[in-house]
């Protein structure tokens, strides 16, 4: 592979449009101690613990190359990269969640690809270049439906048992902190892509594994926000991770999606299920940390839900962050950035999730993110006083929503009582 080659203004950090003040104000509220805190600025920048300040709202993407896809590791051309970055910078993102494919970049448990990894680097210096700053997803596992196997899995629940592939995951860590150490634009690892999944196991054996992986991703990159990223289901029902256990983590991440949550079951696209849904699930969370100043972030958010027109999907955008902002959500990243080329089978709710089109082209639901990136990005957060209701017990799907609806204040129609 040709070594990288800065463009114009590459290879330098330009200004960034995420303006954080002082990162020794209020320290204590966004979840991060002084050392760590002392950590960031060692290891990840100067300027990482202004950045990755949690009591300051982000707005950014889940980035979806618009060139081939997160095929793209294994095809590689910076140039798409570069106008998608570009685009993405233009609608005041500050920074990407990016995909790694794990079978693509340690096809071994013994080895991790020099390869891909010189092309994650590229990719850091890219979104560097642009102040766009990186959060890096390790074991993807399942992405939009596709599940990315590496050569060596077991049937579960090895994945967060077996000594060897616990081998293996330390090797990987340790090979991408080297790579991201050297860029000044690193947030810090989420485990994955939703890996519960792809991988299942009983909670008690998820949390001892993710306390575990926690550890490691604190050692091989000190200072680092790291996050595990799952989808709606363990929050709602006990499966692989414990929501009590989820929600004691610095900063604790919801996925919040009306289609696949089920709001549709309790109003329309825009009634209170759908447009508040993340408000609730902040609620949630908060209940189940037993702190009602919990830092929450919005990891993936959109409607996915197929028939809405693209001046809806606008609208529902405006409703569900603001509703946010309200109830303290901290940084917001929505899924996703471009909309997926249909020359690749997919559900087909994923061709048009994007802020932009496939071609680059802005969307109304990009305007109106830019309209609140630009309006809130940066500001303070400011997380209601009042203190949710304990958290549903026993802990099921419609016990769950039964919760939120009850937080929310909304009746369905035709629900009596």
């Amino acid at each position: 592979m040709a070594a990288f080659q800065p463009g114009r203004g590459e290879g330098m950090i330009s200004r960034r449009r995420f303006i954080a003040a002082g990162a020794g104000v209020a320290i204590a509220a966004t979840g991060l101690d002084a050392q760590a805190v002392s950590a960031a600025s060692n290891t990840l920048g100067p300027n990482a613990a202004a950045r990755n300040r949690l009591d300051r709202h982000r707005f950014g993407v889940n980035y979806t190359p618009s060139h081939n896809w997160w095929f793209c590791w294994n095809d590689w051309n910076a140039d798409p990269i570069r106008r998608d970055l570009d685009a993405i910078a233009a609608l005041g993102a500050d920074h990407l969640r990016i995909m790694l494919i794990w079978p693509d970049f340690q096809p071994n448990p013994a080895w991790v690809s020099t390869a891909h990894l010189e092309r994650l680097d590229q990719l850091l210096a890219l979104m560097e270049a642009r102040g766009l700053d990186a959060l890096v997803t390790v074991f993807t596992g399942q992405l939009s439906g596709w599940y990315f196997l590496p050569p060596f899995n077991k049937p579960d629940p090895a994945l967060y048992t077996d000594p060897h592939i616990w081998a293996a995951q330390k090797l990987i860590i340790r090979e991408l902190a080297r790579t991201m150490k050297a860029h000044g634009n690193i947030i810090g690892f989420d485990f994955g892509n939703e890996m519960n999944t792809c991988w299942r196991a009983e909670p008690a054996t998820g949390d001892a594994w993710m306390a575990k992986m926690m550890v490691l991703m604190n050692e091989a990159l000190p200072g680092g926000v790291h996050v595990n990223g799952v989808d709606h289901n363990p929050w709602f029902r006990p499966t692989t991770f414990s929501a009590r256990a989820l929600a004691a983590n610095p900063f604790p991440v919801m996925h919040a999606y009306p289609y696949w949550s089920q709001a549709l079951k309790y109003g329309g696209p825009m009634d209170p299920p759908s447009t508040r849904l993340m408000v609730a699930f902040a609620a949630l969370i908060r209940a189940y940390a037993g702190d009602a100043q919990k830092p929450v972030w919005a990891g993936e958010f959109n409607t996915c839900i197929e028939s809405m027109a693209e001046k809806q999907q606008a609208q529902w955008l405006e409703a569900a962050v603001t509703a946010a902002i309200d109830a303290g959500v901290s940084w917001f990243s929505y899924w996703d950035s471009h909309d997926v080329s249909r020359k690749f089978a997919f559900n087909p709710v994923e061709y048009s999730l994007g802020l932009l089109t496939n071609g680059g082209a802005v969307k109304e639901q990009g305007r109106v993110f830019k309209r609140l990136a630009e309006a809130y990005r940066g500001k303070p957060v400011t997380i209601p006083r009042a203190v949710p209701p304990p958290p549903p017990s026993p802990q099921t799907f419609d016990g769950t929503w039964k919760w939120m609806l009850d937080y929310l204040g909304w009746k369905p129609k035709g629900v009596v009582g």
